[in-house]
């Protein structure tokens, strides 16, 4: 769920992501016509809250007061709010990857008759799914059970198989906090990087601002932020590299992606990081 203040201070479930507001229309008035998809592909970075987003999705879906929106205070959202909606399963990487056995109890589960109208599913960490996992989960999306709305997050939806993609709606989802500490992160990192400061000095910049995963995560989407605008020419700093080291750049920065999505640890992955940029 989401933390803090930024949470707090924000209007009830969909409605909150402003970032997305077009998107968020889209799928209210879907919902509220009754055009209500069997599965979803949500993708996005670090900074899309993924997770929450598909929470509050599941809200608008069974919402009584507020369909397609999600009121946050009748009983189905409030179950979904504390973890205790009989018809949500939540399914999530197991080590390094979404697992076929995962799948199969999820499957399980949904053929069984829901306490309320309709089962929600949310696989995260999707695109880790095994080949055979995702072999598995095309059955139920091929010939899903009646009512039932899994969706599927994703940071790379290239990761998942053609014939998975090709049954579900996908929403790409824009950054909630563009303007973050994710942001300052990554021009702090990225200082050290383009002024070739050094390892100890960069290791000291992550130790500074990098604390959690969700950190080093918000930390490469931003990175990536910046070097994907100095190859469009947004960014007066695109003079001090060459078009194949902002390439070599990005390709690192994906690998360390990888890596958390992997469950490497964190300091580990963006330490590996900053040594192979050689700043």
């Amino acid at each position: 769920m989401f933390t803090g203040n930024w949470r707090q201070c924000l209007k009830v479930s969909l409605s909150r992501y402003k970032s997305n507001k077009k998107l968020i229309d889209r799928i209210s008035l879907g919902i509220k016509h009754g055009r209500i998809f069997h599965a979803y592909i949500l993708e996005g970075d670090a900074l899309s809250y993924k997770d929450d987003f598909a929470v509050d999705l599941c809200k608008a879906v069974v919402c009584t007061e507020m369909p397609g929106v999600g009121c946050d205070s009748c009983i189905n959202c409030r179950k979904i709010e504390h973890d205790n909606y009989e018809d949500l399963y939540v399914v999530e990487a197991d080590g390094m990857s979404v697992k076929d056995e995962q799948i199969a109890k999820l499957q399980a589960e949904l053929k069984k008759k829901p306490a309320g109208d309709r089962h929600l599913a949310i696989i995260k960490d999707a695109d880790t799914m095994t080949l055979r996992a995702q072999n598995r989960l095309l059955k139920t999306l091929e010939e899903p059970f009646a009512g039932t709305v899994i969706i599927l997050l994703s940071e790379n939806r290239e990761n998942l198989i053609d014939t998975i993609r090709s049954r579900c709606v996908l929403y790409r989802l824009e950054d909630e906090r563009s303007d973050s500490s994710g942001g300052e992160k990554a021009e702090a990192v990225f200082e050290a990087i383009s002024e070739k400061k050094g390892f100890f000095k960069g290791k000291e910049v992550l130790s500074a601002n990098i604390k959690s995963r969700e950190d080093a995560l918000e930390l490469l989407d931003g990175l990536e932020r910046i070097y994907q605008k100095m190859l469009k020419w947004e960014d007066d700093r695109r003079t001090l590299f060459t078009k194949d080291e902002i390439f070599r750049s990005i390709e690192l920065i994906e690998e360390a992606r990888r890596d958390l999505l992997f469950k490497v640890n964190y300091q580990y992955a963006l330490k590996n990081l900053i040594l192979k940029m050689e700043i």
